[in-house]
């Protein structure tokens, strides 16, 4: 499978548990307890990816990021935004180049 496959099967997934619920599937818990709980859960897991980035730990920080795309999913889903609207928004921003944002300079002493 394609990195782009494995998106769609994880987001087929999550749609299939939302349509046909099943007992015991975390993802049905996460969608039943609504918006502010997978919203606590997609939080959770950017502050664990970005300890174990911190803490210099690939194995954990490609776990971590794992977590946190599964929950940015089922945020998705519950949402009702098609994984397609965010694969072209990427397809979109892959093509733009000498976009470096200029950063506004704040003046400390003011």
């Amino acid at each position: 499978m394609n990195d782009r496959e494995v998106l769609e099967a994880l987001y087929a997934t999550v749609e299939n548990r939302r349509d046909n619920p099943k007992e015991g599937s975390y993802t049905c818990y996460l969608l039943d307890k609504g918006i502010d709980k997978i919203l606590k859960k997609v939080g959770e897991e950017c502050s664990e990816t970005i300890i174990a980035a911190k803490n210099d730990d690939n194995s954990e920080t490609v776990y971590e990021i794992a977590d946190l795309i599964y929950h940015l999913t089922v945020m998705m889903v519950k949402l009702g935004i098609p994984l397609e609207d965010v694969l072209a928004e990427l397809d979109k921003r892959s093509e733009k180049t000498g976009n470096l944002k200029k950063f506004h300079v704040v003046d400390k002493n003011s």
